[in-house]
């Protein structure tokens, strides 16, 4: 189920004979409602099993489809034989669909291999990293990505558990985690969520990938085309604001990050943590820059 899809339409207005990207198609909700309104629309994944998902979904529209991570869009585009966009929009979580497949080892509500790939053709699963990485190394990544105040426990114990038994399964992982890390009084998160998050957003690299999206944006967005970005954690949150900041370039569209109503987190409780901010381009500045390819 789509976040904000009335917000998302409402601000970003994407017009008739547009060319958008949905930088991040996942089934294709929230492009189907871009695609019925626009020229034409570009909607790319990082993965392929995403993207045939939300082929029958787009069925009649404009849509190219592309398998890529959203920071090679530079790239993207030019295979798709597209100099400048008038529109994009990146939902940076991720589907049920993707966590409710164990062998994608997402989740840590049900076992499966220990891998968190976004992209499952490639790269450094989860298992590999904790497999190479000292105890040192853990920690700060727990730290940094997952804000888990007991990082350091949590790394002490996974190298001295990987000395007699290889970490290979999602459900190990959470179970040393909340070994070693208490359950927050009256509080629902279970104690191996800020770890998961950690190892997830290091293993496929989310914040790089979208600090190098927000650089190409200014050069591959035309003046006066929107731009919207829905995040789930601060981290996140914290670049998009920082970017959009940019009164040289963007003209914020949200005064604050827009967050779900009451109905919606109801019936769909993905949407609780999303904030969605968008912003205008407004100047040429940083078009004869080269972006990232």
């Amino acid at each position: 189920m789509s976040v904000l899809p009335v917000e998302v339409i409402d601000l970003l207005a994407p017009a008739a004979g547009e060319v958008w990207v949905d930088a991040t198609t996942g089934t294709g909700g929230h492009a189907r409602l871009i695609g019925e309104r626009v020229g034409r629309l570009i909607a790319i994944d990082q993965d392929p099993t995403m993207l045939e998902r939300a082929r029958p979904r787009l069925t009649g529209l404009p849509v190219t489809f592309l398998h890529a991570n959203f920071d090679q869009l530079a790239a993207a585009l030019r295979l798709a034989g597209v100099e400048q966009i008038d529109g994009l929009l990146a939902d940076l979580g991720f589907c049920s669909d993707q966590m409710d497949d164990a062998a994608r080892g997402l989740s840590f509500q049900q076992d499966g291999p220990l891998d968190m790939r976004l992209d499952p053709t490639g790269g450094e699963t989860a298992a590999d990293l904790l497999a190479r990485m000292d105890e040192r190394a853990i920690a700060d990544l727990i730290y940094r990505y997952g804000e888990e105040r007991c990082s350091r426990r949590v790394a002490r114990r996974i190298v001295e558990t990987r000395q007699h038994t290889p970490l290979k399964t999602t459900g190990q992982l959470a179970e040393l985690v909340r070994r070693c890390v208490p359950r927050d009084k009256n509080h629902w998160i279970d104690p191996a969520t800020r770890t998961f998050q950690g190892l997830r957003i290091a293993v496929n690299d989310e914040l790089g990938s979208l600090e190098r999206l927000l650089a190409q944006l200014p050069r591959l967005v035309k003046p006066g085309g929107r731009v919207g970005l829905i995040s789930f954690h601060s981290l996140e949150d914290r670049l998009v604001k920082q970017a959009f900041a940019d009164r040289q370039i963007w003209q914020p569209l949200t005064k604050k990050p827009v967050t779900a109503g009451e109905v919606e987190t109801r019936d769909n409780p993905r949407s609780r943590s999303a904030k969605f901010r968008a912003a205008r381009r407004i100047a040429n500045h940083g078009t004869d820059q080269k972006a990232d390819s």
